[in-house]
């Protein structure tokens, strides 16, 4: 279990502020986050900062009391579902790499790709209309086309290729 005396980054606290993803992406990227792993029963400033940026991406609403209690467990599976992680309420790399960024972090999948993620795709195209294919694994001409009408209505590169700006984007959508 972690818990912390410490009082966290600053420079950290200043990006929860800024709404812009793809500034976030690149803080993310370049600092190397390296962030302590936290659960249920953690406590510090470090859940503090936690808390912030989940009541930033609107997924928690508590107190921001430095406490990892239940409420903000079912916040951070909450966030991990949005963002296509294993929704296992723990705050990892990934899950804080996603925290900080608001999106997923999702290999690019394109024509000829195949696996979870293309999965992933098709059934978040499927369940909101944009797809009428099988949810397979595989991306093929199907899944091209409806990733390009998904990108078109999105004001998106109507190119087929499903990489960091579309994987933004369809976290946004029901699933």
């Amino acid at each position: 279990m972690y818990t912390e005396e410490q009082t966290p980054n600053n420079q950290a606290m200043d990006l929860v502020a800024d709404t812009n993803s793809q500034s976030n992406i690149a803080f993310a990227e370049a600092s190397g986050l390296n962030k302590p792993t936290l659960r249920r029963g953690s406590t510090g400033p470090t859940v503090k900062e936690l808390q912030q940026l989940l009541s930033h991406w609107k997924y928690y609403f508590g107190l921001i009391d430095g406490i990892f209690g239940v409420v903000v467990e079912k916040a951070v599976k909450g966030y991990q579902h949005r963002v296509f992680l294993v929704e296992d309420g723990v705050v990892g790399d990934r899950t804080w790499q996603a925290l900080y960024s608001g999106a997923p972090d999702k290999p690019t999948v394109k024509i000829g790709s195949s696996g979870e993620d293309v999965k992933i795709v098709q059934n978040v195209l499927k369940l909101n209309g944009f797809y009428k294919g099988s949810v397979d694994g595989y991306f093929g001409s199907i899944t091209e086309a409806a990733v390009k009408k998904f990108q078109t209505a999105k004001g998106l590169l109507a190119d087929g290729i499903v990489g960091s700006k579309t994987w933004y984007a369809l976290s946004k959508l029901p699933h």
